[in-house]
């Protein structure tokens, strides 16, 4: 039987934002990060990174440090008792025209197929207004973390978007909170 997950973003909402991560050592986890995911696993959650990374494709690094970037992530992860279930990356600039960057749901869909996820009562978290426009192309429900340019974009961007948050929260931990007692698991 087909279950939730929780989608998230990388840039700004696991990591620090700080433009383009062109080499593994920009690469720093946020503080609340560990303990948040591990309590999705504990809650038997699965989770879900789903991220744009069109610094390739413009070739300001190889497609292999983004591939160095995850392994890394799943080894910080997993030394606090944490893991990604999958890990789905668009790595194709603005411009291309591809199916799979986001705001489309293309990555989320996948991601649902391959993992046997029901997209209806899943969530994404992001640092951007992409992230919610995202979830709701997927028929998930989006969160704004007010971490990278979260806070930014909520407070100077919200009015011009169509499609809101169903949450915002200070960090990934008060997302996490909220999915769990949204899904009735606390």
């Amino acid at each position: 039987m087909s279950q939730p997950a929780v989608f998230l973003d990388r840039d700004g909402t696991i990591n620090e934002q700080m433009g383009y991560i062109n080499h593994l050592s920009r690469f720093r986890l946020l503080p609340q990060v560990v303990p948040a995911i591990r309590r999705l696993n504990a809650a038997g959650l699965k989770v879900v990174l789903v991220t744009n990374q069109s610094g390739a494709a413009r070739g300001y690094f190889p497609v292999t440090l983004v591939n160095e970037v995850h392994e890394h992530l799943q080894q910080l992860l997993a030394a606090g008792g944490a893991h990604l279930d999958g890990i789905y990356v668009c790595l194709h600039g603005p411009d291309e025209g591809c199916a799979c960057r986001k705001p489309s749901p293309t990555l989320l869909e996948q991601a649902a197929r391959g993992l046997d996820l029901d997209l209806s009562r899943s969530y994404l978290v992001g640092d951007r207004y992409i992230d919610i426009q995202t979830a709701a192309n997927a028929g998930a429900k989006g969160i704004l973390v007010l971490t990278g340019y979260g806070r930014g974009e909520y407070e100077y961007l919200r009015a011009g978007q169509r499609v809101q948050p169903v949450q915002v929260a200070l960090d990934l931990q008060e997302a996490v909170e909220w999915i769990l007692q949204d899904l009735g698991k606390i």
